[in-house]
Formats: structure tokens, sequence, C-alpha cells
């Protein structure tokens, strides 16, 4: 997992101070010198920006600024449990009176009035990823995160033929995409009688050390090494990795089948070596690609879709040689970072 470091309180500073600044703390579409004043200056920001979702968001968002030749300023808080250096960041954009901010608010409540700010100041949002509370936002681009913990559920029932124990780690509290991908995973194996939801309250929190200290307690209460569970799901990158590295610690991996959520380079290898059943994984360079032509469309005088789905499918081991599933779960995010 590529961590980006930085002390993020001097990064605040610097971002208050100006509107570029190096690249490990801002990166813009194109480093061409001065921009004119007319030129759309679009704020783009993330939960976080250590996970590899958030790098495929941010290579897609890149892509979308340059065909549509309008400044990227990319911005968001190190951690994923930082609520706080979230809406210092939305606050300092709406400050700086950029064109537009594309938001994935880790709160679905929380973000409400940093928007409303926003929207008071004339400043256009769009939300991605996780929807907000309100309808101050123009438009939300995001997975259907029920169906797709739907898909979650459905394929778990079938590979444990639709029989026996199954337990399920949380994110976080607050994370309305997280939430709907655990009610949707529990609404599927629910509606299979031989399935017993046996632990379903326990949260990982927003990194993967944390998860994986509450996957090795889940699993220890379970007594999953007496082969009590059947299954276990979880609905993000950072849950999937700890709970990952719990059942290898443990040697549960193939013993207990375990589906996921979202794609990393060390998930994508756990598949093809049969530690991860499956993987329910989205588009995150889409979803950052659209996002951004969406609030660009907005503020050229185009009406946009107040809602747009982006897709998420179920990768199994068989699958990550096929050429669309490679293109999703692997894109060359280089060639747009310049990394």
């Amino acid at each position: 997992m590529n961590h980006h470091v930085f002390a993020y309180a001097v990064a605040i500073t610097v971002l208050a101070a100006c509107s570029k600044t190096s690249p490990d703390t801002m990166s813009t579409d194109a480093g061409t010198g001065a921009k004119s004043g007319a030129r759309l200056r679009i704020a783009v920001v993330p939960k976080g920006t250590t996970h590899e979702f958030w790098k495929s968001v941010h290579a897609g968002a890149v892509k979308a600024s340059r065909e549509l030749d309008v400044e990227l300023v990319w911005k968001g808080p190190l951690r994923e449990d930082d609520l706080k250096g979230q809406i210092d960041v939305v606050s300092i954009f709406v400050a700086q009176g950029v064109s537009g901010i594309v938001l994935a608010p880790l709160n679905g409540m929380a973000l409400k009035a940093p928007v409303r700010a926003a929207a008071q100041a004339k400043i256009p949002v769009v939300v991605f990823d996780s929807d907000l509370a309100g309808d101050e936002h123009v438009s939300l681009v995001a997975t259907d995160n029920q169906a797709a913990g739907k898909l979650a559920g459905e394929h778990l029932g079938k590979a444990i033929g639709e029989k026996g124990n199954v337990a399920m780690l949380r994110y976080q509290e607050g994370s309305a995409s997280t939430q709907d991908r655990e009610n949707g995973f529990l609404d599927a194996v629910r509606a299979m009688p031989g399935i017993t939801v046996a632990s379903e309250n326990q949260y990982g929190g927003a990194t993967t050390e944390t998860a994986f200290k509450k996957s090795e307690s889940l699993l220890l209460a379970q007594r999953a090494a007496e082969g009590t569970l059947a299954g276990v799901f979880a609905p993000n990158e950072s849950t999937t990795f700890g709970m990952l590295q719990a059942l290898r610690k443990t040697n549960l991996v193939k013993k207990v089948k375990f589906v996921g959520f979202d794609a990393s380079e060390k998930l994508l290898g756990a598949l093809r070596e049969g530690d991860i059943e499956a993987l329910v994984v989205q588009d995150p360079f889409n979803m950052g690609y659209v996002a951004l032509k969406t609030m660009v469309a907005h503020l050229r005088g185009e009406k946009v879709e107040r809602r747009i789905d982006t897709v998420a499918r179920v990768v199994t081991k068989q699958d990550l040689d096929d050429p669309a599933v490679k293109e999703i779960v692997n894109p060359d995010t280089a060639r747009w970072l310049g990394e």
C-alpha cells in the first residue's frame, strides 16, 4: 500500500497560504505555469490519501481535468478517521473561492454544514463515493452500495452452500457508503434460511492496523479456529486487508470463505492465491473521472443528473485475467499521476 507521508498540520498551513505547493501535498492537472483567470479551478477532496482506491480516483480526475482543460487541486486528510481535517480542507477551499468542490464525505451528516457554506458562497459541490445528508449538493456520483453489498452476500452464501455461521466486520460509524454495503450484505445472507449471522456489531476503524486487531478479536470471540465460522465479509479496502492478515495469522485462510470489498495490489495477490474467495470491486478511476466531468458540466451550464451510479462487480480468481477486469482493478495510475 502506498503511503503519502507528510505532516498534516504543515500541509493545511501551506494550503491556506497559497494555491500551489509541493507535489506531495497538492497536485494539479498539468504544471504549465501561470493559469488564466478564466480557467476553472476544481478542488477534489477524498476521504483519505493512503488507500489505493483514492489513488485511482485521483488518476481518473486528472484524466478528466486534462480533457476539459481545467485546473485540478487534490487534497484530503491522510487518514480516513480525520473528520476535522476533512472539514478544514473543505472550509479552506471555500475561503479560497475555488470554482467547485468534488467531495467524498467522511460522514454523511458532519459534512452537511461545510457543503451548505460552500453553496452560500456560490461554490457548487458534487459529492462522490458516499452520500451526504441534505440537498445542497449538485449531484451524487457513487456505486449503488446497497446493491454492491448484496452482491457480496449472495456470493458468500453460494460459496458456503447457503449454510453455516457468517461474521461481518463493519468499517466505521457515520460512513454512508460502507453502511449501505453492510446492510445489503445482511439482507442477502438473511434471505438464506441456512445461514446465521454470528457477529455484525464490530467496527474495524479507519486503518488496516485497527482492522487487523479487531478482526483478531472477532475471530477469537467466535472461536473460529474450532471451525465455527463458514464465512466472513469486510466492506472496504482497509477492513478487507485487516481481516486477511488476521485470517492468515490464525491459519484460517481457505478454511473460512472470505469476501472483501475494493482492490489493491496485495488484495488481488491474495485473491489469486485463494486466500480471498472474492472481492466486490468498484471502478474508482471512472468514479473520479465522472465526478470531475459532472462538476465541469454543471459549471458550464449543462444539466446534470442528480444521481449517477457507477458500477460494482464481483471478481473471483478466475476473472483476474479478463482484460475488462484488469482495467478496473489495476488502472494505469502512473500515466496520470506521474509516479
